[in-house]
Parts: C-alpha cells; sequence; structure tokens
C-alpha cells in the first residue's frame, strides 16, 4: 500500500484523525466500515483496508475501517479536509469516501473508481476527484458536478487559476495529449481528448 498522504489544511474541520498501521489494542465503542453494503463490493475488506481513529468535536472517538479499492501502490491513500468542516475524505487504494464525522453511519461513496488524484480548490470550495476520464467534484452541499469525458485514458492536472481547473487528457486517434479547462463554478469544460 502506498504511503497516506494528507491535506488538511485546505479546509477548516472540526475533527481529528490518526491512520493507524495496526487496529488498536482498545477499540472504541464506535466503528464503521466502508464501503457501506454496496453492491459488487461484499468482498473489499479483503484487499485491505486503511484503518482511522477519528476524533470528532462531539460524539466520542470512532475507528473507521476503509477498504482498499485495488493494492496497487500508484493509486492514492490519504485523509482529506473537505468544504463542509464536519466532513472528513478518506482515499484507500483510489476508492474516496466522505465521512460524516459527526454521524458516521452516514457517508459517500465517491462514483469515480478509482480516484487516481484529489486536488483542492478551496477559493472555489471544491474537492476534486480525478479519475481516468473525469473529473469530480464535491463542496459543502455535497456532489457539485461531474465532467463529461475528458480523456480516453488518462487525465493529468496541471493548474487551478481562479476558478479554472487546467489539464490535458489522451486523444487515442491522435496519440496526443489534448490541454482541456474546466469551469469550477459547473464543470463544464472545453478541450480535452475526447470530441
Amino acid at each position: 500500500m502506498s504511503t497516506a498522504t494528507s491535506s488538511l489544511e485546505t479546509f477548516a474541520h472540526n475533527w481529528q484523525v490518526e491512520v493507524l498501521k495496526t487496529p488498536p489494542l482498545i477499540a472504541p465503542a464506535r466503528q464503521f466500515t466502508y464501503p457501506q453494503q454496496i453492491a459488487g463490493e461484499e468482498d473489499a475488506l479483503a484487499r485491505g483496508a486503511m484503518l482511522l481513529l477519528v476524533r470528532p468535536a462531539s460524539g466520542g472517538s470512532f475507528l473507521a475501517t476503509c477498504a482498499l479499492g485495488f493494492r496497487d501502490a500508484s493509486m492514492p491513500t490519504g485523509v482529506h479536509a473537505c468544504p463542509h468542516p464536519d466532513q472528513l475524505c478518506a482515499v484507500a487504494g483510489g476508492y474516496a469516501y466522505i465521512i460524516d464525522t459527526a454521524a458516521p453511519g452516514h457517508s459517500t461513496h465517491i462514483d469515480q473508481k478509482p480516484v487516481v488524484a484529489v486536488h483542492s480548490a478551496p477559493s472555489n470550495n471544491l474537492i476534486l476527484f480525478v479519475g481516468f476520464h473525469t473529473v469530480t467534484a464535491w463542496g459543502a452541499q455535497g456532489h457539485a458536478w461531474t465532467t463529461a469525458k475528458l480523456s480516453w485514458e488518462g487525465i493529468r492536472i496541471t493548474g487551478i487559476e481562479a476558478s479554472t481547473l487546467h489539464g490535458t487528457g489522451w486523444n487515442m486517434l491522435t496519440d496526443k495529449e489534448v490541454p482541456f479547462t474546466v469551469d469550477l463554478g459547473n464543470g463544464q469544460h472545453q478541450g480535452g481528448g475526447v470530441s
């Protein structure tokens, strides 16, 4: 498994988290496993998991067991702050989970599978999940948008400038990287590797 990374300073948050290498000797009374009851993911934990000891602002600590999407070391694993201060984003082997730390029984498994990169756009109050073909944005109110297909296979983000995301996407017909821009306000794009 790749080394866990985090970007906790991007957004204000009402919780603390510790990434554990092994289960705690004395586990907290509250324990949650993600994903929760998703068809086709019955054996997700067999791939491994990221363990988090989460201390929310109220309600007591809980153990979050986040199943790995993939064992490939190139898939991101880490903890990120979200635009909503009660939400925590756990990325485990390319699977992204948004956990409501005030009510950890409520979580969202981001549809982008796998997530190959996570970027923050604090000026737009968004956290961005980059996949092989599209980008998904999550804001304080939840899912904000998902772009149309930007690439046949592989997206590279080159920067965020004001309210615009810049990147490149591969065009299968020309075998070239084609630049694109995405409006962070609505997810609409121009350019990219898919016409």
